[in-house]
Formats: C-alpha cells, sequence, structure tokens
C-alpha cells in the first residue's frame, strides 16, 4: 500500500501515551464509514470524532471538530470530494486522505493539487487503512507508488504540459536528487539507503528543498517534479 509501512508495536505505544489521533470520515456510503469506523474505533489511539454524507458537510464539520486525518470520497452528491479537499486543506491542519479505486484515477491529480497528503484504496486491508492515518498524521505523503505514477504518468501525457521554474536553479546536487526520488515516492529511509546517508540528513534535505520551491510537503513535491519535467512519464527508475 505505501512504502512506508505499518505501524510498529513502538509506535502504537508512542500513540496510547499521547492525544489520540482524531480521524473524520467522509463518504456518501454509510456502510463504508461504518465499516471504517469499525475498524478505526478498536485501535488504540485513534479516534473517530466526525462523519460527513458529502463534501459540503465535511467542510463544515472538518472546521467544528478539526480532524487530525480525514479519509475523503472523492465522488459524493453536491460538493465532491476534491473541493471540499481544496477548501479544508486551505484553511486548517487537517490531512486529506482520498479514497480511490484502481479504476477510477482520472480526478487523483487535481486531488493531490487541491492539497489531499496521498491515497488510500478502497479495498485496502484493515492494517493498510490504520498505517495510512498513522502515516499522514505525522505529517509524512501516502503515497503508493503504483498508484502514484499512473496518475502522474496519465496527466502529463495527457497535457504535455511541462514548465521549468526559476526556483529549480536554487537547487543544490543533492537536493535535486533527493526532489527525483520523492517524485518516485521513496520514504525517508529509501533515500537514505539509496544516497548512503543517514535519515535525519534526508529529513534536513527535504525540508530545504520544500522550502526553496516554496512547496507545503511530499505531496506537493511529487506534482512538482512532474510539472516541471524534473521527472517524466515513464522515468520510474
Amino acid at each position: 500500500m505505501t512504502n512506508e509501512g505499518p505501524a510498529t508495536n513502538g509506535d502504537a505505544a508512542a500513540d496510547e501515551s499521547s492525544a489520540p489521533i482524531r480521524v473524520m470520515l467522509a463518504d456518501d456510503q454509510q456502510l463504508m464509514r461504518a465499516g471504517f469506523r469499525m475498524i478505526l474505533s478498536t485501535e488504540p489511539g485513534l479516534e473517530v470524532v466526525a462523519e460527513a454524507s458529502n463534501g459540503a458537510e465535511a467542510i463544515t464539520r472538518a472546521r467544528r471538530h478539526t480532524p487530525d486525518v480525514i479519509l475523503m470520497d472523492v465522488q459524493m452528491p453536491g460538493t465532491d470530494g476534491i473541493t471540499a479537499t481544496r477548501e479544508i486543506t486551505a484553511g486548517s491542519g487537517s490531512k486529506v486522505v482520498i479514497l480511490t479505486t484502481f479504476d477510477r484515477d482520472d480526478y487523483l491529480f487535481e486531488a493531490l493539487q487541491a492539497g489531499a497528503a496521498g491515497f488510500l484504496l478502497k479495498n485496502s486491508s484493515p492494517e493498510d487503512l490504520i498505517s495510512a492515518v498513522r502515516i499522514v498524521a505525522r505529517g509524512d505523503a501516502m503515497l503508493a507508488p503504483e498508484l502514484t505514477r499512473r496518475v502522474l504518468d496519465r496527466f502529463t501525457t495527457r497535457t504535455g504540459t511541462v514548465r521549468r521554474p526559476e526556483q529549480l536553479d536554487q537547487l543544490t546536487e543533492r537536493e535535486w536528487d533527493i526532489l527525483r526520488l520523492l517524485a518516485a515516492g521513496s520514504s525517508n529511509a529509501e533515500i537514505a539507503a539509496k544516497l548512503f546517508v543517514g535519515e535525519a540528513t534526508v529529513k534536513t534535505h527535504v525540508s530545504r528543498v520544500l522550502a526553496k520551491l516554496g512547496l507545503r510537503d511530499r505531496v506537493q513535491a511529487v506534482v512538482y517534479a512532474y510539472e516541471s519535467g524534473v521527472v517524466t512519464p515513464g522515468d520510474h527508475s
């Protein structure tokens, strides 16, 4: 599901000793919400604080409950999940994970641009669901490489849009390496192994890349890398 893997026992223990991760569910299917609530409510350190059946409700309840993580369906009546994601991420610190299926990826690039922190396949295992919530809550992006590449390849192939912003000239050679590996969906641990440096060093480089390029998070870095031509469709090495 994601190259960062599920939370370890140590992670779980840390979560139990601190404030619980507050989760909101936004999906027009009541059965889907009930299933997610059942899984998450039994997990230590997680708390479902609100539900919404459409995008407008999601916006209102996100403001009221200020969840840490929102699991957001895209196709909902009225205000859709992309519009809701854009408004929520622009006005709060809530992280949004888009709920999707493999056969509907045409709108996912828009979700990334709207500020989503990643994707979760609706047929994912309970372990993947829990792991996704924890990963996003701690500030990391939750990008399944196979899905992310498919979406971005489709977008760049369709539009042919490549622009090279001047900010790229500010990057050092090592920061270019970091940006390319971020675009490939690599975790900090994987980047550290590939570049033969420590994870703390990787975190420092990632922070500098985001600051120099004016990006909010790793997800925006992936979008930026494709839009600016740092990586191109088929370049998945």
